[in-house]
This record gives C-alpha cells, sequence and structure tokens, in this order.
C-alpha cells in the first residue's frame, strides 16, 4: 500500500498514530506561543476520513494534512515524530505535497506557521516558500506563506 516514495494516504487505523506523532511533533511549542497549537486540536479521524492526511513510515514517523483548494494545495499540517529528525522525512513530506499540487494541476502551495515558531521561518524561505503576508486568527499570530511551482 506504498504511496510515491513511501508516502500514502492515512487510513483510519492510523489515527491513533496520526494524533501521537502530532502531539510529539508539536507539544514543545506549548510553553514558547502560549496557546496549544492547532493541529493538536484537530480532528484527525475527521481529516483521515476526508483523504487529507498522507503518512510515512512504518511505524508512522511523519504525516501531512492537506487540502485541495480551487487555486492552490494548502497544507495544514506537517508533523515528524523528534526521534526521526533529521532523516529527511519532512523533505521527503514536503516534496510529496509539491507533487500532489502539480499532479492536482495547481500552480502553488500555501501554508502558515505561527510566528512564535521560528525555526519554520527558516526552513520554508530555503525550500522555495515566500512571505505572503502575517496576520493574527484569534490566539494565534501566523505569517503566511506560498511557493509557486513551476
Amino acid at each position: 500500500m506504498g504511496g510515491r516514495d513511501g508516502v500514502r494516504v492515512a487510513v483510519v487505523a492510523d489515527v491513533p498514530a496520526v494524533k501521537a506523532v502530532t502531539d510529539m511533533a508539536y507539544r514543545h511549542y506549548i510553553p514558547r506561543i502560549g496557546v496549544v497549537p492547532q493541529p493538536m486540536e484537530a480532528d484527525h479521524m475527521a481529516n483521515v476520513v476526508a483523504g487529507r492526511v498522507y503518512v510515512t513510515g512504518e511505524p508512522v514517523i511523519g504525516l501531512v494534512v492537506i487540502e485541495e483548494r480551487e487555486d492552490h494545495l494548502f497544507l495544514d499540517s506537517i508533523a515528524v515524530h523528534p526521534e526521526a529528525h533529521g532523516r529527511g522525512v519532512g523533505r521527503l513530506l514536503l516534496d510529496f505535497v509539491d507533487a500532489r499540487a502539480r499532479a492536482l494541476g495547481l500552480p502553488e502551495v500555501r501554508l502558515y506557521t505561527n510566528a512564535l515558531m521560528w525555526e519554520n521561518q527558516e526552513i520554508y524561505p530555503r525550500l522555495g516558500y515566500e512571505v505572503v503576508e502575517r496576520r493574527t486568527d484569534g490566539p494565534y499570530d501566523r505569517v503566511h506563506y506560498r511557493k509557486r511551482l513551476h
């Protein structure tokens, strides 16, 4: 059931792993940003059932939550198990997102990250993302990015 480059669509049996990896990937941000990061509060079952979650690893060590929009692919969340950091899992997942957007005929990928998750603000520009705007959404101070696909 493997997909492109070891990334496959998640199934219901993956929901506990999706929740666990998401929680492990994001929980260290709680003290820094002062709120629970939105991916930790997502309805993982609903996202999996809707076909929005793609995973890699057996057991699951990384995942993306994506949503097809009219003019772009929205990357709602990316999570990599802390023990898998530095192994290229995040890059594999982001490459998958680009390939998925291209396969859907969409010209760009969009995402946002919390302004206090400064590591992301170093990573995304190196991978071709540009800042579109910074906006406050409720308790979240977010930097919005887009990556135009050629």
